[in-house]
């Protein structure tokens, strides 16, 4: 694998595993933390307003249950495609050997 000073052109932007590995806090705080903070500022905007001031503390806690319901189903997705990739190999593995691996 080249080095980031190697690479040059269109194709040397840094690939997703290696953002990944310099910042592994990210994930956690856009997973957990973001969705939580938004639906804590709806229950205090809710507990602290008026009446109208519910419906938008509703609102804003609807926003942070959809960021974590969005996080959760990209989640889901990507399971998938790694039981997807694992049947392929265990189907190589069958064509190979005649016997299902272990």
């Amino acid at each position: 694998m080249s080095t980031p000073a190697e690479r040059t052109g269109p194709d040397s932007r840094d690939l997703p595993g290696e953002e990944a590995s310099r910042h592994p806090w990210l994930l956690p705080l856009v997973r957990y933390v973001l969705p939580g903070i938004v639906v804590l500022a709806g229950i205090v905007v809710m507990a602290l307003g008026s009446e109208t001031d519910l419906e938008g503390g509703g609102g804003i806690v609807s926003a942070g249950l959809a960021i974590y319901f969005i996080n959760w189903l990209f989640r889901t997705g990507a399971a998938g495609d790694r039981e997807r990739d694992d049947e392929e190999r265990a189907r190589e593995y069958f064509d190979l050997h005649g016997r299902w691996p272990d």
